[in-house]
């Protein structure tokens, strides 16, 4: 007989849950990135626009320009497509920012309402619906080249309808992974899944930056279709609880034989399923599990079931309020979302200024900050893992980063190592709070031990905080852009600012985790996934 290949010994090494967790992390991996995919082409997209009605723009208004040139400054204006209505006027910037904040704007309000929202309703519905509408508002923007639209208020109105469909997805991939992976390593692995954004982001300029130049309508229709696609993959494959698997698991207990099954609502929400045997005596899924599957199933001794017939009831907006850490990790997630939204908008314009790099470079150049956010991401995770300490983590974070942002703004000017370097360090210390407060910290406040079990928490509570964090995404980005007129160290002392009082807002709950660890040691148990 053949060796079985180490490949089939390592795939049957593991069991159907683990295979089930593979699968739920790379699909709602996949489904967030689909969704910063079709966010991206609006930043292609604009600074294409941005660069053909500035050259235009200064060719119309010179002086020196004779009649006799009127002809082929015409035919200029037609070839590059600079007649785009209403973004080739002088306020096209103001224009431009208007569409950026009118998303930001809807999408921080809607955050409030759609965590509230899909506490009542199927995860994978409600995100199957949210995915095909963003599709829908992506493609709608895309059409207004095709059909040749100019129209501020189509745009703006597109903008602000994919701004609030777009809020479905985060509370409902962040509940999903929450339900499936224990508290002990969410850390590590919600740091690793949540580099889904960057992906997203590359994909998506790549995406759009091969139609921009030709056809800018398809750099939003295609990412559209892409959404679109991948919302009825989460209709088809997304399971939102490990618990929604057990009337699976029950039809399939005895393959050929009818088994009846008895079912009521669990403690959490979910259906738990009883098997009844030949001698009528019920047994539960989990006992099912301890007995041999060819023979006559037997209890060995009695099992006592607690049944709860009522379903608890989804938490309320004040009553998420009151969990604790709620309000503080939302307050800071809002300036360290505003320092991190503000690289997101500015820092390839201030490489250009800072390291006389051009468009391009500054671009590829800005791609390091995402590289070094994802590294802190993770690192952030495994260290509040190790230490059981997410509000110490991201305050240590936080401490570092307010310096390394002053001496960004001061090496940044003396060549392209330094500047390398510091972004790769201020990605990892602005982002990794970041990351860490949006994915396990939500998880872990979702589930807290104040909600005595009710795990219908979680897609209110994730709302809450990213919606606090998208308010300062909406601020930062503006106040940026005021500043900026009178020098960038006001921006930077705007951004080291944001930085201490994201600390300050959790010196309570450092305070309370290193109080905890003198008191009494955290042991292996509490660590272990619940």
């Amino acid at each position: 007989m053949a060796p079985v290949p180490p490949g089939i010994r390592l795939l049957v090494s593991f069991d159907r849950d683990q295979w089930y967790r593979a699968l739920t992390f790379i699909l709602t991996f996949l489904l967030y990135t689909s969704f910063h995919l079709s966010r991206k082409p609006i930043s292609i997209v604009k600074s294409e626009l941005h660069k053909n009605c500035s050259s235009v723009s200064e060719l119309a208004t010179n002086p020196s320009s004779s009649s006799s040139q009127q002809p082929s400054l015409q035919s200029l204006h037609a070839d590059m497509d600079c007649s785009w209505k209403p973004f080739d006027k002088s306020n096209y910037k103001q224009l431009l920012g208007a569409m950026d904040y009118s998303f930001l704007c809807a999408y921080a309000v809607g955050m409030y309402l759609s965590g509230i929202i899909g506490e009542r309703l199927p995860i994978r519905l409600y995100l199957t619906v949210g995915m095909l509408t963003s599709g829908l508002f992506t493609c709608l923007f895309g059409l207004g080249y095709i059909y040749n639209i100019h129209n501020l208020g189509f745009y703006i109105f597109v903008q602000v309808a994919n701004g609030l469909v777009q809020t479905t997805g985060w509370p409902s991939v962040v509940t999903c992974i929450g339900n499936w992976f224990g508290k002990g390593r969410r850390g590590l692995i919600m740091g690793l899944w949540n580099s889904h954004t960057s992906v997203g982001n590359i994909l998506g300029s790549l995406i759009a930056g091969y139609w921009v130049s030709s056809n800018w309508g398809l750099s939003f229709i295609v990412p559209g279709l892409i959404i679109a696609a991948m919302g009825v993959v989460c209709f088809l494959f997304l399971i939102e609880h490990p618990n929604d698997l057990k009337s699976v698991y029950a039809q399939n207990a005895s393959p050929g034989k009818s088994v009846p099954a008895k079912s009521w609502n669990g403690v959490n929400g979910h259906t738990e399923v009883y098997l009844q045997y030949k001698d009528n005596k019920p047994q539960s899924y989990d006992t099912e599990l301890l007995l041999p599957r060819d023979t006559v199933r037997v209890p060995v001794q009695p099992v006592v079931v607690v049944k709860n017939e009522s379903e608890p009831s989804a938490i309320s907006f004040m009553g998420a309020l009151r969990i604790p850490g709620v309000i503080e990790f939302s307050l800071c997630l809002l300036f360290a979302k505003l320092v991190s939204y503000t690289f997101l908008f500015w820092l390839p314009l201030y490489i250009t200024k800072a390291a006389h790099l051009d468009a391009k470079k500054a671009g590829d150049l800005s791609t390091l900050f995402d590289v070094g956010g994802i590294v802190g991401g993770i690192l952030a995770g495994v260290i509040s893992d190790k230490l059981g300490k997410r509000a110490t983590t991201c305050a240590v974070m936080l401490l570092l980063a307010a310096p390394t942002l002053y001496g960004f703004s001061m090496i940044s000017e003396f060549g392209l190592g330094p500047t390398i370097g510091m972004l790769l360090v201020c990605g990892g210390l602005v982002n990794g709070p970041y990351a860490l407060i949006t994915t396990a910290v939500s998880a872990d406040l979702g589930t807290h031990k104040s909600l005595k079990g009710n795990a219908r928490a979680l897609s209110t509570v994730t709302a809450i905080i990213d919606g606090t964090g998208s308010v300062g995404a909406a601020l930062g980005p503006l106040l940026a852009g005021v500043l900026s007129a009178g020098g960038w160290d006001q921006v930077f002392y705007m951004l080291m600012t944001a930085d201490f009082c994201a600390l300050l807002l959790l010196l309570r709950l450092v305070t309370k985790e290193l109080a905890s660890t003198k008191s009494r040691p955290i042991s292996a148990v509490e660590l272990k996934e619940h």
